[in-house]
C-alpha cells in the first residue's frame, strides 16, 4: 500500500518538476527540508533554498524536462534515477550559455515524512552535463 502511495508521490513530483511551477514544487517540500547535491559545496536547508534551487536551473535551461527512468522504494525512502534533458541558455555554474542541448542522468535519494520531502541526495553526471555543452572531450 505505500509502496503506491509513494511510488505516486514520485510521478508527481516528476510532474511538478516538468511544470516549472515554484509553488508547486515547493509544496512537496518539508519547511526544514535538507537539500544535499554533489555539484554543491554544502547542504541548503529549507523549502526556500529548493526554490533557489529551481529557479537556478530554471534561468539557465528554461526547457527543462525531467523523465523518472526507474523507481525504488524502501520504507519512507525514494530512490528516483532519471534523465534530465534540456537547452543550456543561461549561466550554470559559472558557465555562460551554450545554447547547446543538455542530457543528465542522475539519481536522487528522497526521505519522505508526512507527504513531504524532509532530505534530498542529488547525485547527477556533472562531467555528462559538461560535456553535452561542449567543455569536456568525449571519452573512449
Amino acid at each position: 500500500m505505500m509502496r503506491d502511495v509513494y511510488h505516486a508521490f514520485s510521478v508527481e513530483l516528476i510532474a511538478a518538476l516538468n511544470s516549472h511551477d515554484l509553488d508547486r514544487i515547493t509544496a512537496l517540500y518539508a519547511p526544514e527540508t535538507e537539500e544535499i547535491d554533489i555539484g554543491q559545496a554544502s547542504p541548503k536547508f529549507g523549502a526556500n533554498a529548493v526554490r533557489q534551487t529551481i529557479t537556478r536551473l530554471l534561468h539557465a535551461f528554461p526547457d527543462f524536462h525531467f523523465h523518472l527512468d526507474e523507481n525504488i522504494i524502501e520504507n519512507n525512502r525514494v530512490v528516483i534515477t532519471w534523465t534530465f534533458r534540456a537547452t543550456h541558455r543561461g549561466t550554470y555554474m559559472n558557465i555562460p550559455a551554450t545554447n547547446r542541448p543538455v542530457e543528465v542522468r542522475g539519481v536522487s535519494i528522497l526521505t519522505v515524512e508526512n507527504n513531504k520531502i524532509t532530505r534530498l541526495l542529488r547525485i547527477w553526471d556533472t562531467a555528462g552535463m559538461l560535456r553535452s555543452m561542449g567543455l569536456l572531450p568525449e571519452l573512449t
